[in-house]
Formats: structure tokens, sequence, C-alpha cells
């Protein structure tokens, strides 16, 4: 149909923080887009913003940790009711910090194979997959 609205896209970054064999995840905010599910800490890039820079900023501002990003492992595209979503994937080198809850309800250091015990919005349900068949 000419003239339809195109969906709004973002790109957003996810992060793969690694201790002792765990990964840390976080439960969204209350007030924001998919409260109370829990993600892989990250978030939306600024215009002008390499998506390497937007996830150490993210993860700086939510959880008080310094990070570096490491190598990109892959990207899931997909489409909520009102906008469309690029989440690019990234391990992380843990560098100093604690996590604290600056913009989160809760984090968890959790072992890849209790993850399935959380709710994960679908893009983080494609990470949850690779994880798998890593340790497959």
């Amino acid at each position: 149909m000419k003239g339809q609205n195109k969906k709004p896209h973002f790109h957003v970054t996810a992060g793969l923080i690694w201790k002792q064999g765990r990964v840390l995840i976080a439960k969204r905010p209350k007030g924001t887009h998919l409260e109370g599910f829990w993600e892989f800490p990250g978030g939306k890039q600024e215009k002008g913003e390499s998506l390497k820079d937007c996830l150490e900023r993210e993860i700086e501002e939510e959880l008080g940790v310094k990070v570096k990003a490491d190598e990109a492992l892959f990207t899931v595209e997909h489409e909520y009711e009102t906008k469309a979503v690029s989440l690019h994937v990234f391990n992380c080198t843990y560098l100093e910090g604690e996590p604290r809850c600056l913009q989160a309800q809760d984090i968890r250091w959790v072992e890849p194979a209790g993850l399935e015990k959380y709710t994960f919005p679908p893009p983080d349900a494609k990470v949850i997959e690779f994880l798998s068949r890593r340790r497959a």
C-alpha cells in the first residue's frame, strides 16, 4: 500500500559478559519496553556511535562495569508491532567493576545451561540458541 508508514528501525547491541563460565543477564526495569524480561546487557546505538562503543557505553551506564567489546558474533533481525531492531551480539572481555543494578531490576550470573529458566525477548532467545549450539 502506497504511503504506508514504515516502522522505525533501531540498531541495538547485546554483550556476552563472562565470569567463571557464567554469563551476565539483567532484568529490564519497570516502565520500559518488555519490562520484566531478562536480557543480555546492552542498548540502543546513538547517531555517529560505533556498535562496540555503544555496547561499552550502555554496559557502563546500566551496570557500572567496564568491558571491552570483542568480536561480533552475529546479528538478529526482529520486528515488534511498532518497531524493528537489529540486535548485534558481541563477546565481551570483563575489565573492571562489580555489576550493580543502575538501570536494571535485577542482575544474575547464569550458567548457559540455566538460561532456559528465564524469560527473554524473542531476539535474545536466538542468543540462547547460539549458546546451546556452542555447548553441544
